[in-house]
């Protein structure tokens, strides 16, 4: 009895370790915490409601993910990521982003296809309206739903801890001026390809939209851009 008493237990730490480690990633993908912020224990327990072991449990687990750093006498920080290694996370997003892209050219049903349609045109109405907050999260469905209609789990895992590491960066440069009306057509050849079952085209597509990406971010390097 004692035993199933603190299996039971053990369940429900983990359980609560677990919710408390996507609510405080969320936070931080979200700009809640954002890069340099200090994650203060007390302060996280009392804003997620748990105990200090769930909220010490959380850190460890984005330490691993490189969302979060901890440093001696100062504690866990929101990590801030320099562009040159912004840079080489793209270059990874992209070898595998491209292979998502074409798989999911190759497993796209009618109904996705028709999502993606609605997305580029979602995409399209929002730069169009200057609604770039609005764009940047379409762009952010965009990436996830061709991952999600690639069924490659493996390349999807991979890419949305790519994704989440760089978060910072890749709204900063969604909301740069003329950013939009510049990645617009390159996703909107993306879904086309997509669309179309053209699995090279696809991968050719998403290849030159992360191009795109890493030329901003080295400019941004040349020009001293603080992270």
């Amino acid at each position: 009895m004692l035993l199933l008493v603190n299996l039971t237990l053990r369940l429900r730490t983990m359980s609560s370790a677990d919710a408390t480690t996507d609510q405080l990633r969320v936070d931080i993908l979200d700009g809640a915490f954002p890069p340099g912020a200090r994650l203060v224990e007390l302060q996280l327990t009392e804003r997620y409601g748990v105990g200090r072991a769930a909220i010490r449990s959380a850190i460890v687990e984005l330490v691993t993910e490189g969302l979060v750093t901890r440093e001696a006498n100062r504690g866990a920080t929101v990590r801030r990521v320099p562009l040159a290694e912004a840079v080489q996370i793209t270059e990874a997003r992209q070898a595998l982003e491209s292979l998502l892209a074409g798989h999911a050219a190759l497993n796209a049903t009618p109904q996705d296809r028709a999502e993606l349609r609605q997305l580029a045109a979602d995409m399209s109405d929002a730069v169009s309206s200057q609604r770039y907050g609005d764009y940047s999260e379409l762009n952010q469905l965009l990436h996830r739903r061709i991952a999600q209609i690639a069924q490659h789990e493996i390349a999807r895992d991979l890419v949305a801890n790519l994704r989440n590491r760089a978060s910072h960066h890749q709204f900063r440069l969604a909301l740069q001026p003329g950013r939009p009306a510049e990645s617009l057509p390159q996703h909107e050849a993306l879904i086309a390809a997509v669309v179309a079952a053209d699995r090279s085209g696809a991968e050719d597509a998403m290849r030159t939209h992360l191009d795109s990406v890493i030329s901003a971010l080295r400019h941004w390097a040349e020009l001293g851009v603080e992270v």
